[in-house]
């Protein structure tokens, strides 16, 4: 049975992109019939923050890392601040061994206040999953703020996008491509 995890690299609590994250990790879940679980950055902040080194993390971050390198599907997701992903959601993927996630599959996402922003899924989101070979589905899902009420999501155009990522996911997922780094 497949595993899925979210991660929402939002810092603040209500967050669009958690939501997000949460509505493509049901649909997933839905799909493959399988468990899904989000990893939500603004709760880990303070030990994430404070965790510099591979070698010790805390406990709580520890159990993290494990459920990540277990899962079969991965849902990535930012909001845009500074025309970028969080600092923390960086640093939590700095702490990752290169290696941790190689064949892995990913959908990608990102929420923002304007269009001018939606570019950073495939120029940064997408880079990042590359450099830990990463499978990624060809369509990422970029949210506005103003598809969003009371930071649920409202859009349908979101929620078929949402839909089509969800089954690109799910045929990576039924292939048969390598899981170990080839050197």
């Amino acid at each position: 049975m497949a595993k899925i995890i979210g991660i929402s690299g939002s810092l603040s609590q209500p967050s669009r992109t958690k939501s997000l994250v949460e509505e493509i990790t049901a649909r997933a879940s839905h799909q493959l019939h399988a468990p899904a679980e989000v990893i939500d950055i603004a709760e880990i902040a303070p030990v994430l923050g404070s965790t510099v080194s591979y070698g010790s993390f805390p406990a709580e971050l520890t159990e993290i890392y494990k459920k990540v390198q277990e899962a079969d599907l991965l849902v990535i997701a930012s909001p845009v601040y500074k025309a970028s992903y969080t600092g923390l959601l960086k640093h939590f993927f700095d702490l990752l061994d290169p290696k941790a996630l190689v064949g892995k599959v990913a959908i990608l996402a990102a929420t923002g206040g304007s269009d001018q922003h939606a570019m950073v899924v495939d120029y940064q989101l997408r880079t990042l999953a590359s450099f830990f070979n990463v499978y990624t589905t060809p369509t990422a899902i970029y949210a506005k703020d103003t598809e969003f009420s009371h930071y649920q999501l409202t859009s349908d155009a979101i929620r078929q996008r949402i839909d089509v990522a969800v089954e690109q996911a799910v045929f990576l997922l039924r292939q048969d491509v390598p899981h170990t780094l080839v050197a």
